[in-house]
């Protein structure tokens, strides 16, 4: 039976946003950084000096990756854009659905290879309205279409298995690519069934042992599946609209929240939502790669 561990974590961030989302750690100068969809502002906080800084944007950005020393890849409901982490400028990289304003972006994640997977949705997630993207250089490739609500992007330590979901059927999909390109080379299959069950499969992170983790929204939780899709434990969030892991140390994990769709009352009862935590698991960690431009 799967063990269930109480909060014993960080709050990492108290800060508030209405759809935290699209965490990512950058090794390379200890940061982590998130979005805050609704609040069109790109969230950092230096692990090493303990400060955050809160950078407003004119999109409404849900995924942030390392380039280089310089640059990010921002993604958002105007498309893909190149910033420059000196000014904050953004410079347009690619569109996903041209012409198409009653979408947005959602979860998204870097391949071994460089490549991003990304999805869309629609603003007001009308059934069936997204898509799942692959963007390569700038070069787009629509996947999966007739998404809802694409969460879960992300991938095995050889690079070679793909994971994602619409989180409005809950049955999160395993795929295999190829390695080389990050492209699919087989057809999706269920890897875990989550219909039945309560809140939603949502943001993921493959560890180096090539478990999954998953942020539960509305069950204010993480979930750890084995390498066969096997439930084997969950940890408790003070938040419970959990939406995204990210690694940020050998076995610590950071998790998003929100606050979206919470009336007064709602918010009353759930005070920290919105807010980024960070629990222990023991788990190997696997950060996520730099896009390749």
């Amino acid at each position: 039976m799967a063990s269930i561990h109480p909060f014993e974590g960080t709050v990492l961030s108290s800060t508030l946003c209405d759809l935290g989302e699209g965490i990512s750690f950058e090794a390379e100068t200890n940061t982590l950084w998130w979005c805050n969809i609704l609040g069109k502002a790109l969230h950092s906080l230096d692990l090493t000096s303990g400060k955050e800084t809160i950078h407003p944007l004119p999109v409404m950005a849900s995924v942030v990756a390392r380039i280089d020393d310089e640059r990010q890849l921002i993604g958002s409901d105007k498309g893909l854009f190149i910033r420059t982490r000196a000014t904050g400028e953004l410079a347009p990289h690619c569109e996903l659905e041209p012409g198409n304003d009653a979408n947005r972006s959602n979860d998204g994640r870097v391949h071994a290879s460089g490549s991003l997977w990304i999805g869309t949705m629609g603003r007001t997630a009308a059934d069936g309205a997204g898509a799942i993207y692959h963007v390569s250089k700038g070069a787009v490739t629509k996947l999966y279409d007739r998404i809802s609500i694409p969460n879960a992007i992300c991938f095995s330590p050889d690079a070679a298995t793909a994971y994602f979901v619409d989180t409005r059927g809950n049955r999160l999909m395993k795929v295999s690519i190829d390695p080389a390109t990050g492209l699919p080379s087989g057809q999706p299959s269920v890897f875990v069934d989550g219909s039945a069950d309560a809140g939603g499969i949502d943001g993921a992170i493959c560890d180096a042992n090539g478990h999954l983790w998953n942020a539960r929204w509305g069950e204010a939780a993480l979930d750890h599946y084995n390498a066969d899709g096997t439930f084997i434990q969950r940890y408790q969030l003070p938040a419970k609209r959990t939406t995204c892991p990210a690694f940020i140390g050998s076995s610590r994990i950071a998790v998003t929240s929100a606050w979206e769709g919470l009336d007064d009352a709602g918010r009353a009862a759930d005070p920290m939502a919105g807010a980024t935590f960070a629990v222990d698991t023991g788990a190997q960690a696997k950060y996520d790669p730099a896009y390749r431009l």
